[in-house]
């Protein structure tokens, strides 16, 4: 069951229970440029913070900024970089499900940065907590993923969670209902938006041999032995999609069963958790998941 956000939110992480150190790790001729964040005091676990597209090792807000000297100050390792094509790093753009060979380079040089490393724990948001997907059941030295509003984009997904939950949620929107009887509402607009939501809702399956991203998705987790966070935002369709595909077979219940798979909610966050009360539960929670197992 999802739970409830803690009113124990971390405070800003003091600089002197860690330092900084940037990097470049060679990836197959080019250079990717991170940040290493090390505890005065290292654990064994570290979190590599992979990044969604178009996005870079700052992250929206600085959220990945912020969410790697919570966790140093806590005595957690966290290495975010920009894999080829992002941000300051060299080499051609790349889509996120062809970034396995930057992931495990830097692993390598993060590894080798923070000895006393054992295991590593792979956290990403969006299209970011799908590649660390695709990534983590191919390398043995990763044990955990944190799965934030993970990417399962179909046409016919979003057009279901479109109608299920925004749809629903608007047939109860004060403002709207003071459109209408103020006579302000656009009848001819809202059909045809439906209309085409439902025509994709029903789209066929991709041809064989061309597997969807969630059937690929699913077989990455289900392939993966080790603990899984998922966090999701209630005001985000995102969310909400993947939500309904982890819910819609028993094959995705099986891949993220209560054995191995946390889940967490924060029923006001939008899609990139915005607000400093989102984006300190969400470290707040990462912290204490790493620590438990």
């Amino acid at each position: 069951m999802p739970e409830s956000p803690s009113r124990n939110a971390p405070a800003s992480a003091p600089a002197a229970r860690y330092r900084e150190q940037a990097v470049l790790i060679d990836c197959e001729g080019d250079a990717l440029v991170g940040i290493v964040s090390i505890p005065s005091r290292p654990g064994p676990r570290g979190i590599l913070v992979i990044v969604g597209g178009p996005q870079y090792r700052a992250g929206s807000h600085r959220q990945f900024v912020l969410l790697a000297r919570d966790l140093a100050a806590a005595g957690i390792p966290v290495l975010r970089f920009d894999y080829r094509g992002m941000g300051d790093s060299a080499g051609g753009t790349r889509p996120f499900d062809d970034a396995g060979t930057d992931i495990a380079r830097a692993l390598d040089l993060f590894m080798a940065t923070v000895p006393t490393l054992q295991d590593v724990a792979v956290w990403g948001i969006c299209d970011g907590a799908a590649a660390a997907a695709f990534h983590a059941p191919l390398d043995p030295r990763v044990v955990g993923m944190v799965l934030l509003n993970p990417w399962v984009r179909t046409e016919d997904g979003i057009a279901r969670a479109t109608i299920r939950h925004y749809y629903r949620a608007r047939l109860f929107d004060r403002a709207l209902w003071n459109k209408i009887l103020r006579g302000r509402f656009d009848y001819r607009a809202a059909l045809a938006s439906l209309r085409q939501q439902l025509a994709s809702a029903f789209v066929r399956a991709p041809a064989a041999g061309h597997a969807a991203l969630p059937d690929r998705l699913l077989a990455s987790l289900a392939a993966f032995p080790g603990r899984i966070l998922v966090i999701l935002s209630g005001q985000d369709l995102t969310a909400r999609e993947f939500m309904d595909l982890a819910e819609s077979s028993g094959d995705w219940k099986r891949a993220l069963g209560p054995h191995r798979t946390g889940w967490r909610h924060l029923a006001e966050a939008d899609h990139t958790f915005s607000c400093r009360a989102w984006r300190d539960q969400v470290a707040l929670w990462t912290r204490d998941w790493v620590r438990s197992w």
